[in-house]
């Protein structure tokens, strides 16, 4: 499936015996990565505790489409996932709403804006 940068998609992730795993939501953080991988931001429904690399992700953000309910972004455990463990795509997110993730997301590592 492609995917473009401020996508929310559905991906499969399986645990490491191969027989058993989850579905899971994450943000394309960056999509121009070799080898058919790209960034992904894990999301969580679990938002009774924000730390303070965590920012809530509302059905607001989206220009186009939604997720179920309002979720966090979990942006310290950002990693690199194969477009093959996409399953579904949720929507995409505004580009302001994008914008506003990326710097938190600088912020946090250090990079420049």
């Amino acid at each position: 499936m492609e995917v473009i940068e401020g996508d929310v998609v559905l991906c499969e992730f399986y645990f490491t015996d191969l027989k058993q795993s989850k579905k899971r939501p994450v943000l394309v953080f960056k999509d121009n990565l070799p080898y058919n991988d790209f960034v992904a931001i894990p999301i969580s429904s679990r938002i009774e505790y924000l730390k303070d690399d965590e920012t809530l992700l509302e059905r607001s953000a989206f220009a186009k489409g939604n997720i179920p309910k309002t979720s966090k972004l979990m942006i310290r455990k950002t990693f690199v996932v194969s477009k093959n463990a996409i399953q579904k795509k949720y929507g995409t997110l505004s580009n302001q709403s994008f914008k506003a993730f990326h710097s938190m997301f600088c912020k946090y590592f250090g990079c420049k804006n």
